[in-house]
């Protein structure tokens, strides 16, 4: 199994504060150790996203189409937080995704907790190794400040734990690259450029994810636009996007990001089911 879990930064202030955002960050945190699970989010009638957390596991592409079956999905937002997983369950959700021409974005949904607030979706979330090439299948793609977008190497997931001191067969060589092959075109027939290809080979599984800048989340296609309205359209009307950021003023600290969207009516470790498992292996949390 391909299971990709990351370490969670958390920004806590104020000690009332401090216990419920440390759960709601260890609860998002196991979400993301957990097979994918879809989910439906609506705040009007007109306003809704798919929210996937998760890793990819062989059971994700028929979870996906069992959650597809009685929805109209096309054009649709997806919202990821997700550490990563199999690279060919991964390659399949991904193509599924472009086939409804949907549009992709980082972030955890946070459900409301009083009758007359709205769902939102919190930047600061993590899309992780055979995550940002689920990212890379929306037709549009943005991705928040905050959130963090890192790429490694596919390994054998059973030799991830300690892929040093492991050994290899030609057997096992052949599926790495026959795997790096249908990622490579993969990547390109979503639009993405080689240098993402390069900036994910180039981590070994023993070193720490890369995290991708600004610059060459651009400059590899991963992020299409600045803008939230384009990933967040209602559909059938026009939209009213509502970004709440705090930019900060000279001389004051930058404030956290949180983005929601409003409308005006109407308007790791994962595995490839192959055995042995090619996988985008992320380091366990310490």
């Amino acid at each position: 199994m391909l299971l990709g879990v990351a370490a969670l930064g958390m920004v806590l202030s104020g000690a009332g504060s401090l216990l419920s955002n440390a759960a709601r960050a260890g609860g998002a945190m196991e979400e993301r150790k957990l097979p994918m699970r879809f989910s439906w989010v609506a705040c009007e009638p007109n306003c809704s996203w798919v929210s996937a957390v998760g890793i990819v596991t062989s059971d994700s592409p028929k979870d996906f189409e069992d959650f597809a079956r009685d929805r109209d999905l096309s054009g649709a937002t997806l919202v990821l937080d997700s550490s990563g997983g199999s690279v060919n369950d991964a390659i399949t959700l991904g193509r599924r995704f472009r086939a409804l021409k949907m549009r992709t974005t980082v972030g955890t949904t946070q459900r409301p907790s009083r009758a007359n607030e709205r769902p939102r979706i919190v930047p600061e979330a993590y899309c992780e190794s055979m995550c940002v090439f689920l990212l890379l299948a929306g037709t549009n793609r943005y991705v928040p400040d905050t959130a963090h977008v890192r790429v490694h190497q596919i390994w054998m997931g059973d030799r991830a734990d300690d892929a040093k001191a492991a050994s290899y067969s030609a057997q096992d060589l052949m599926i790495v690259e026959r795997d790096i092959g249908r990622l490579a075109k993969y990547t390109f027939d979503m639009g993405g450029a080689g240098d993402l290809l390069l900036l994910a080979l180039n981590v070994p599984p023993w070193e720490d994810l890369h995290e991708l800048s600004r610059a060459e989340l651009r400059s590899t296609n991963v992020m299409t636009t600045e803008l939230l309205a384009d990933v967040m359209p209602p559909r059938g009307t026009t939209p009213v996007a509502e970004v709440v950021s705090k930019r900060a003023e000279p001389g004051q600290a930058k404030q956290q990001d949180r983005f929601s969207v409003s409308y005006e009516k109407p308007l790791s470790r994962t595995a490839e089911a192959l055995p042995p498992a090619t996988v985008a292996a992320t380091p366990p949390p310490q």
